[in-house]
């Protein structure tokens, strides 16, 4: 008997889902499409909210940004769950390092007195922006259009509250667990007259009626402005004062700033070029978020840097100049503060 095995090469005729073969042709595609593309509700919805009975339960004219198609503000990054998971993962082990180190070698008990105040009295209350950058992430996930936008501000809302306990942490190593620090932190944000104005801005934000000003107010804005004066400028402060072990526990800040800030530019820039009318309103939210940024972290600067306070803030704002141009958002006379 004689036996002819063969093998039988088979082609699928279709390669990925229908959707995506619509936007990137017959080809595989990557995770990140799967999990990101054409997943906005938009059709067949049971009811109007009775509240705001003139949208949608899930409406693109909540915002004044108009696009012909949302999936176009996308993340460079290609951020779905499990990269997402992976990458925070090994981020954390390396800051646990980071504060195991701290810890068993006692460096936080050799920091000077006077920089070790005034790294907890600058630093901690930060820990409550960080909730309202959180609180702010998730209204713009709520009423977001688009899962390409509301997946990563879903990512950015979890950050905050994981930013928020790394601050906590520092509070925690300084005081022996004890909480009292972070009791203090506290205070100061609810009282100290330094921190009133920015805690003004931030709760001013949080009644904001249009998800995409809000997402340009705080995660380009805000974010942009004090991120780099108080984890660059004085972080390297805190080290040239002899504060090095502080500014260790800063890693991940530091890496989370850098890592979102051409996510936050290529949303901000895809809206822009979709139409004038986009590029004019992002302007002149940039502009009306910049003031107020600028008149909240006045007084913290201050605290930060004493008499040389205006020259690190316009030291930040000629680096967001900068920034604002090469995503095209900035007035043609480039005044906007």
């Amino acid at each position: 008997m004689h036996i002819d095995i063969r093998t039988a090469d088979s082609q699928p005729l279709r390669h990925t889902f229908a959707n995506l073969q619509r936007r990137f042709g017959n080809k595989e595609a990557s995770r990140y499409q799967e999990a990101t593309y054409d997943l906005q509700e938009a059709e067949n919805f049971h009811y109007r909210p009775l509240w705001q009975a003139d949208k949608e339960l899930y409406d693109a004219s909540r915002t004044a940004i108009v696009m012909a198609d949302w999936y176009v503000l996308k993340d460079p990054r290609q951020l779905y769950y499990q990269t997402y998971t992976n990458t925070r993962a090994r981020q954390q082990e390396v800051v646990d390092g980071h504060f195991d180190f701290v810890d068993k070698k006692g460096l936080m008990a050799t920091l000077p007195a006077d920089v070790r105040e005034l790294a907890l009295r600058a630093l901690l209350p930060l820990r409550h922006y960080e909730w309202g950058a959180n609180m702010n992430n998730g209204a713009i996930t709520a009423w977001g259009h688009g899962s390409a936008l509301t997946n990563a501000t879903t990512f950015a809302m979890t950050d905050r509250l994981g930013l928020a306990q790394s601050l906590s942490r520092i509070g925690l190593l300084a005081d022996g667990n004890s909480g009292s620090s972070l009791n203090d932190a506290k205070a100061r944000w609810l009282d100290d007259p330094a921190w009133q104005p920015l805690r003004a801005a931030l709760e001013h934000l949080f009644v904001e009626r249009d998800w995409f000003r809000l997402f340009v107010a705080q995660n380009l804005v805000f974010d942009g402005l004090l991120y780099p004066l108080v984890y660059q400028r004085f972080e390297q402060r805190l080290a040239a004062l002899g504060g090095g072990a502080i500014a260790m526990l800063l890693t991940m800040q530091s890496e989370w700033y850098a890592e979102t800030v051409p996510w936050v530019d290529a949303v901000c820039r895809a809206a822009a070029d979709e139409s004038a009318a986009n590029r004019a309103l992002i302007v002149q939210w940039v502009g009306d978020a910049r003031r107020a940024a600028r008149e909240a972290l006045a007084p913290l600067a201050d605290a930060m840097f004493g008499a040389g306070a205006d020259t690190q803030i316009d030291a930040v704002e000629s680096e967001f100049d900068a920034r604002l141009r090469r995503i095209d958002v900035i007035s043609p006379s480039g005044d906007q503060s």
